[in-house]
């Protein structure tokens, strides 16, 4: 194994990618003693106070360069630069959460096999220091679960919708106008860079190897302001959530929007900020909330990372990765949140109460909200019940000719 220099020893980085965060890092580690940039790495003509090349390999063949800060994002060239600066025996600090999610195993057996640390605290919650937390401060605890609002763009546009009655397209353009959402913002609104995140936590939390491809992924793109509205009436709010649990030897890892009960801490978080939920023993309850993105909320974490590897003495061995069972979503239990539209006549509620009972399926409560010429919206509240009850139970109530469309089905936290 390496032998790791002191963080009051002067210590060399280099840094592949000058965008958002790779400038922040360099512009907020002026302050960090002991720490220097000996190089950069971008693509664009641009002047620096280090001497910058368009070669990363310049950066990773650096033999006075003992970290390499990684701030291209994405996975190509990301993966390939990352493995050639870990097997040169470079430490690797990266925020990129897509890259980690999908290859983390392969990541830290290169780091492994080297000798090397490979942190990524940035990639989950931007400044929030939800990783390294649960990696060390709470190791430990026996953690059960983490799950929180792990994505700033979709809680921005949830929260229009809420505090304004904004439509879905208006609060999306809104963000787009605030620059927290991108041009074209697939990756947040559909939940994939949520589920990167789930799985990032997932793989922390639990010690767990976690394949991306198994995370149950669902967006909030048919979140309509009917559904925050009368979510609002029962007690609830909208958020997107990231799941990570563990029962029973198996570990359940999704990503969907879900009703939050308003006395619920994660209620409250609005905006563009991220806030993570953790439940374990003996620690209890925690909650960890903050700037979710940005280029100094994110440098915060991975300037932590740089000094957590040059500090010899907090370090700890890079994770040996556990093979869990991933629970299918059609074997998770929940609560569920169903908005209907229906002819507004007589035997209506009660051809579908009849429908959900001969599938076993209990009904919580019935609201029939307003009227639009002759059809009427009707809310069901179920009780708990597995996901693959429920999608039997709706496949037979959409051939009730009672039923003119199923709007909406949202689970309840």
């Amino acid at each position: 194994m390496k032998t790791y220099p002191s963080r009051r020893s002067s210590i060399n980085i280099g840094i592949i990618g000058l965008g958002t965060v790779g400038l922040a890092v360099a512009r907020n580690l002026k302050a960090v003693a002991g720490i220097r940039i000996k190089k950069g790495c971008d693509i664009r003509n641009i002047r620096f106070p280090f001497p910058v090349s368009r070669n990363p390999y310049d950066v990773i063949n650096d033999p006075a360069i003992s970290i390499v800060v990684e701030a291209i994002g994405g996975v190509n060239p990301a993966k390939k630069l990352v493995l050639a600066a870990l097997k040169n025996g470079k430490h690797v600090v990266t925020s990129n959460k897509e890259l980690i999610a999908l290859h983390m195993s392969e990541l830290l057996a290169a780091a492994k096999k080297s000798g090397v640390r490979l942190l990524f605290e940035g990639a989950v919650g931007g400044g929030i220091p939800i990783l390294n937390t649960l990696r060390d401060e709470l190791s430990g605890n026996r953690i059960d679960e983490v799950y929180g609002i792990v994505n700033g763009t979709t809680n921005y546009i949830l929260s229009k919708m809420t505090a304004e009655g904004m439509e879905f397209s208006e609060a999306l353009k809104k963000a787009k106008e605030k620059g927290f959402a991108e041009a074209n913002p697939k990756s947040d609104i559909e939940g994939y860079d949520a589920s990167y995140k789930a799985a990032i936590m997932a793989s922390v939390a639990f010690g767990a190897r976690v394949k991306w491809q198994d995370v149950y992924r669902e967006g909030i793109e048919k979140i309509a302001s009917e559904d925050i509205a009368y979510a609002a009436d029962i007690g609830y709010v909208v958020k997107l959530m990231a799941i990570a649990k563990l029962a029973g030897g198996r570990l359940d890892v999704r990503v969907h929007p879900a009703l939050v009960a308003k006395t619920h801490p994660l209620a409250n978080v609005s905006e563009n900020f991220n806030a993570i939920y953790v439940k374990g023993f003996p620690v209890g309850e925690l909650m960890f909330y903050g700037p979710g993105a940005g280029g100094n909320p994110t440098s915060s974490a991975v300037i932590n990372d740089i000094l957590a590897i040059a500090n010899a003495e907090c370090l700890m061995p890079n994770a040996e990765l556990r093979n869990y069972k991933i629970r299918k979503i059609d074997e998770i239990e929940s609560r569920y949140y169903i908005r209907l539209q229906v002819p507004d006549r007589y035997g209506v509620l009660a051809g579908i109460s009849k429908a959900f009972a001969s599938k076993k399926v209990s009904v919580a409560a019935v609201t029939q909200k307003e009227t639009v010429g002759n059809l009427a919206t009707i809310i069901i509240l179920l009780h708990g019940i597995k996901e693959k009850s429920l999608k039997s139970a709706l496949s037979s109530i959409r051939k009730l000719p009672v039923v003119h469309r199923i709007c909406n089905v949202i689970r309840i936290m």
